[in-house]
């Protein structure tokens, strides 16, 4: 996709990598809605900001109606509560999966039919090495973001005959705050991460592997990333 005259909506746009995304989006010649629950919260230049509550439909809604030119559409928003699937509370439970795997899903199925009368576009949706690896401690975020990975290829094939390509970037810990209990060494700098995601989705690339630990994970998954 090429993004320079692109119309981007990115979500949770106002700090981490959505910051990032948004920032070099419009560095690259794109139109920018920075979306988030707090739109004042948006301190870049040359962006517009926009409210969009994952949580709450009509909010949703609104920023498709808002957005209208919109051809690119980044889901990446999202929460992380370190909430375990069996002993952990079922609100933060239910809270990852609505916010990780509803939330990016409502979002997409508004502005699908933007991007489509907008002669077509792309979607970004922001994934995770948990993904694949489900670690106990946080085992609701990882059942998510695994439910986020086939829904991402799911849509890919719903999509690609309404000229919308959909990529998914998957990434190990970058320095968010997220990710503030992890040790410095073991994060990305998340404007490389997003350096690395728009050149893919700029290529057509179906997944962005954003650091090695990602890529030896996926490497031992096998297949392609939309196998049937």
């Amino acid at each position: 996709m090429e993004l320079k005259d692109a119309v981007a909506v990115v979500t949770g746009a106002n700090r981490g990598l959505g910051r990032h995304l948004a920032a070099q989006l419009a560095e690259r010649g794109a139109k920018v809605y920075a979306a988030a629950r707090r739109p004042e919260s948006v301190d870049l230049p040359g962006v517009v900001p926009l409210h969009l509550d994952l949580d709450d439909p009509r909010s949703v809604r609104e920023a498709a109606r808002t957005a209208a030119d919109a051809t690119l559409l980044v889901n990446n928003a999202g929460i992380m509560t370190g909430t375990p699937l069996v002993a952990g509370d079922w609100d933060a439970v239910r809270l990852e999966m609505e916010t990780n795997f509803f939330g990016p899903l409502a979002v997409t199925r508004a502005f699908a039919p933007v991007i489509e009368a907008n002669r077509g576009g792309a979607v970004l949706n922001v994934l995770s090495i948990l993904s694949w690896f489900h670690p106990a401690g946080v085992g609701a975020y990882a059942a998510a973001k695994a439910a986020g990975w086939a829904m991402t290829d799911a849509i890919r094939e719903e999509l690609a005959p309404r000229g919308i390509e959909v990529t998914a970037l998957h990434v190990a810990y970058m320095d968010t705050d997220m990710a503030a209990r992890v040790p410095a060494g073991q994060k990305t700098d998340p404007a490389l991460v997003a350096a690395l995601a728009l050149d893919g989705l700029a290529a057509g690339a179906q997944e962005v592997l954003a650091d090695d630990l990602t890529r030896s994970v996926r490497q031992g998954l096998g297949g392609a990333p939309s196998a049937p």
